[in-house]
């Protein structure tokens, strides 16, 4: 079948199967003489293991390794359950970073006013924050802290907020 038909069989974008095949995921497709890509239905089989493995929030990591003990017929069952495992208390501990986002956003919505007022303490938060530990993607691993925990703006910093 043609990448369009693996895309549509598999719930996986085309766009993504050639990532997959390109970051060596999945290996690289035959090809027609055309140079369209044909794919078999134990490749489709694959796209949608990766799917639900990505549904399930594993990273392309995680997700080599289950293939390899997916595909490797003595493998352990404790391996596989260790990788879950694992994956569990990652989304756990991201639970607790998202958690204590909506508690410090929720602390400085519940004092700022509001109205009319240039003053307002989401922006004074946000001013006078210390430098992020590490960048992430969109920050989401970045460890929030409690509005009461920051020192207040020294005297003459910038912001005027």
């Amino acid at each position: 079948m043609t990448i369009g038909e693996a895309a549509k069989a598999s719930g996986v974008s085309a766009k993504m199967i050639r990532y997959y095949e390109a970051t060596g995921l999945i290996a690289k497709a035959s090809r027609s003489d055309a140079g369209y890509r044909h794919y078999t239905e134990m490749d489709v089989h694959t796209l949608r293991f990766i799917g639900r493995a990505r549904d399930l929030g594993f990273t392309m990591e995680g997700i080599a390794e289950l293939l390899a003990l997916w595909r490797h017929r003595s493998r352990r069952s404790a391996d596989v359950k260790r990788l879950a495992l694992g994956h569990v208390a990652a989304l756990k501990h991201k639970i607790d970073e998202l958690e204590a986002m909506v508690a410090t956003l929720s602390h400085l919505a519940a004092h700022c006013h509001g109205d009319d007022r240039p003053h307002c303490p989401i922006l004074v938060d946000l001013a006078t924050a210390p430098a992020p530990r590490a960048a992430g993607p969109a920050r989401l691993g970045a460890v929030p802290r409690r509005a009461a925990d920051r020192r207040t703006r020294p005297a003459g910093a910038p912001g005027g907020v």
